[in-house]
């Protein structure tokens, strides 16, 4: 054989060599991977193209003491097309008459869904969008169309299903039924009663898988999930919705008035400590209010006057006066070191009783009252305010409960002007709530409730948790002191000298203190001086069933600033319309202004909601907050003028609503 044909030979035998080399290698590898690492490598596949997703629960629902809806969940569902798992035969069957019934159903022409479902089909589309944001009831007919009613195998149907909060009292109380929103990082924020109560309302995830399609898209896989998600408990406020409008549009009323920065009222039932309503309403940059802060619970501020209530009760227990004890007020300028206390009535009230000087409000009075007689020992002041637990948070569930302040001798800001300026209201601070338990403490003679703003927790009509009164002090001073302070709150009304008097009725009858507090007094520039304007008390005054407090910051100093004039009319209102629309004594006149009841609007706001709208609708009689609430859901930015039903509308009803951006409504 020719040496060229053995080095030929020699070749092929080393090639076929390492070919049974290479072949050995790739079969040791296929068993290694297939017996040794198989299930590595199948769980390393299976995590790349199938994940557990969570299915978000429906939170409970949220409702007002008489069962009215608040906050409620509503499922909405998204329906994709996969163009890969039909069959051919069942795709050509089926696509018409498919076609025809999402036509149908949403107002379309059957081409544009044929052309959607071919063009899926065409381009092996695993998830073309058919419908979004459908509800239950438009599911559940997409469902039972042809070749969808095949299931997401043979039928090619692809369901999401997501939940969206909504809130049928529209901006009503908004701050106060608050949110719970979880950011990208997992970081929960919690406002208001959604927030506080989110482990009744929240409920338990679910499980899903999905598998990974083309574009980096997830799809589900099957009908059912892996875990069923767990709906959270319904949770019952004890907000009234009819005292929530009341307070909310006379406060509303009044901070439009007088151009105030913002305000809140709380009103609470004076026995079980329950808040009825909670409004708090701050002023945008282009005048107008909503719900920014949750001003009565978390905005601690210097109460001014409304503190001399605890003053005087301090100052009864201690006995160091009596109501009938003589104050001069010195002609309404009293200096103390190189500082002067004033009245706000020039030339002081003379030489008047204690009982006189809290009817009048007399600053000097008071200042007297306290500095002479505890100046000796300020420990024993402020040990007194202490037994009265007004240096304590009310301990709510709602977050951001703001601290009251009260300094103790020898503390930072600690001065020999403290006691003199405690006497009235200022050097201390606290919320507008904890100012209204220390009030309704006194129509309750005495005792200190804690506000309430949940009754029970259910799951559908089984009580899962009840909540009841809670006393935080049976006792904040004597039956004695409280009877007699009970009534000199009543003639700071009654009186006509009190500075309550203009709120006076002889139609129903009210108890209070008004309050007029300088802010940023520090400044020296008098343009900078701002005021804060309160309210607070109870009705009626010999048998009280609920208080209120009223805060007004910042009213426009050239309308009115004092207490009685801001704030009072804003407390009167509420008492007399919660008086007309559910009398308490025998002698109310029926007379009085009648609200409608918001149970008949709140069943039309309904019947209107569940409209499907293509074109502006007549909101004309129906009261603001439905309007607002309706309109606002259809996308539109809604101006509101006035207050009370809708008059007019700039929009005339049947206008595209594609072609309208904002619509202005005149209430009255």
């Amino acid at each position: 054989m020719p040496v060229t044909e053995k080095s030929i030979l020699s070749r092929l035998y080393i090639v076929a060599a390492c070919l049974v080399v290479f072949a050995g290698a790739v079969l040791f590898k296929l068993v290694s991977i297939q017996v040794v690492d198989g299930e590595k490598y199948m769980a390393l596949a299976e995590t790349r193209t199938t994940k557990m997703f969570t299915i978000a629960p429906n939170r409970g629902n949220l409702y007002s003491d008489d069962g009215s809806l608040l906050a409620t969940s509503v499922s909405k569902y998204n329906i994709h097309f996969d163009a890969v798992t039909v069959s051919e035969k069942d795709f050509q069957e089926n696509v018409k008459p498919l076609s025809d019934a999402l036509a149908k159903l949403f107002n379309k022409e059957s081409s544009y869904y044929q052309q959607i479902l071919r063009k899926a089909r065409q381009n092996q589309n695993r998830y073309a969008l058919i419908a979004r944001n459908l509800d239950y009831s438009e599911y559940m007919a997409v469902k039972s169309f042809p070749l969808f009613n095949k299931g997401p195998f043979k039928g090619g149907i692809v369901i999401d299903q997501n939940t969206k909060r909504e809130h049928p009292l529209g901006k009503i109380a908004e701050r106060s039924v608050g949110y719970e929103r979880v950011d990208e990082n997992g970081y929960r924020t919690r406002v208001g009663m959604e927030g506080a109560f989110s482990d009744y309302l929240s409920g338990i995830e679910g499980k899903r898988s999905k598998v990974k399609i083309a574009k980096n898209q997830w799809k589900p896989i099957g009908y059912d999930n892996i875990v069923e998600p767990k709906d959270g408990y319904d949770v019952y406020s004890t907000i009234d919705i009819n005292i929530q409008d009341i307070a909310h549009h006379a406060l509303l009323k009044q901070l439009e008035k007088y151009k105030a920065d913002h305000g809140t009222v709380i009103v609470m039932e004076t026995k079980t400590g329950e808040v009825k309503a909670i409004s708090n309403l701050g002023r945008t940059s282009e005048g107008k209010y909503y719900e920014r802060l949750n001003y009565a619970i978390g905005e601690s501020h210097e109460p001014g006057s409304t503190f001399k209530l605890v003053n005087l009760v301090a100052a009864l227990e201690d006995k160091v006066v009596d109501t009938s004890t003589v104050v001069d007020t010195e002609k309404g300028r009293w200096k103390i070191y190189n500082h002067y206390v004033r009245d706000s009535k020039n030339g002081g009230y003379g030489e008047i009783s204690v009982a006189e000087a809290f009817e009048v409000s007399s600053n000097t009075a008071f200042a007297k009252i306290i500095h002479n007689n505890y100046k000796e020992d300020p420990e024993k002041y402020v040990n007194r305010l202490m037994s009265m637990d007004i240096h304590k948070e009310l301990g709510l569930p709602v977050k951001g409960e703001g601290k009251p302040v009260l300094r103790y001798p020898g503390d930072k800001g600690w001065s020999g002007l403290s006691l003199a300026q405690m006497a009235y209201g200022y050097e201390v601070a606290m919320t507008p709530l904890q100012t209204l338990a220390f009030y309704n403490a006194i129509a309750n003679d005495g005792e200190l409730i804690k506000p309430r703003l949940i009754k029970e927790v259910k799951e559908w009509n089984k009580t899962v948790k009840k909540f009841d009164k809670e006393v935080l002090n049976p006792s904040i001073c004597s039956m004695e002191t409280a009877k007699k302070v009970q009534q000199l709150l009543k003639d700071v009304v009654e009186k006509k000298h009190g500075t309550g008097h203009g709120l006076y009725s002889p139609n129903f009858s009210m108890a209070g203190k008004t309050g007029t507090c300088q802010k940023n007094y520090v400044s020296k520039d008098p343009d900078k001086l701002k005021y804060i304007s309160s309210f607070a008390g109870y009705f009626p005054a010999d048998d009280p069933k609920y208080s209120c407090i009223v805060v007004i910051h910042e009213p426009d100093k050239s309308v009115g600033y004092y207490g009685a004039d801001v704030s009072g009319p804003v407390f009167k209102s509420i008492a007399q319309k919660i008086y007309a629309t559910s009398p308490l004594i025998d002698e109310v006149d029926v007379k009085e202004v009648l609200e409608t009841r918001l149970e008949d609007a709140y069943q039309g706001y309904f019947a209107n909601i569940q409209k499907e709208y293509k074109e502006v609708p007549n909101v004309r009689g129906m009261s603001g907050m439905d309007a607002i609430s309706i309109l606002e859901n259809l996308g539109l930015e809604v101006e509101v003028k006035g207050n009370g039903k809708v008059k007019n509308q700039s929009i005339s009803k049947g206008t595209d609503l594609k072609k309208v951006r904002k619509i202005v409504l005149e209430l009255s």
